[in-house]
C-alpha cells in the first residue's frame, strides 16, 4: 500500500474529509489529496503531523510495521520502561506468565 493510499484509508476510517485533515495538519484539503493521489509526498514534518492527527505511529503511516501499536499498551509500556530494573523486571516476569497463560488456554 503506498502513502498516499494510507493515509486516505486512515482518514476515512477516521470519517475526516480531505478539508478536515488538511486544517488539522495545517495545510489544505487540496494538498492532502495530492498526497492521496501520490502525486507528492509531504515532509517528514507533515507527514509526522497527519500521523498524529491520525493517531498512528509515522512508522505505521509509511507502511514501515504492518502493525500499529495501541495507544494505551504504548504508554503503559513506557511506564514499565522508566521504573527501575527491579520493579521492571518483577512486571516483566508477571506479563510473560499471564501471556504463557493465555497462550496455553487457547491451544486447549
Amino acid at each position: 500500500m503506498t502513502l498516499g493510499e494510507q493515509i486516505t484509508k486512515l482518514r476515512k476510517q477516521k470519517k475526516l474529509s480531505q478539508n478536515d485533515l488538511g486544517k488539522k495538519v495545517g495545510t489544505s484539503g487540496d494538498i492532502i489529496g495530492r498526497y492521496e493521489r501520490d502525486e507528492v509526498k509531504p515532509s517528514i514534518e507533515v507527514a509526522s503531523k497527519i500521523a498524529d492527527v491520525l493517531e498512528v505511529s509515522l512508522d505505521f503511516l509509511i507502511g514501515k510495521v504492518a502493525v500499529e501499536v495501541d495507544h494505551q499498551l504504548l504508554k503503559r509500556v513506557i511506564e514499565v520502561q522508566q521504573m527501575d530494573d527491579n520493579d521492571k523486571e518483577h512486571i516483566l516476569y508477571t506479563l510473560d506468565a499471564l501471556i504463557k497463560n493465555v497462550k496455553l488456554k487457547s491451544i486447549a
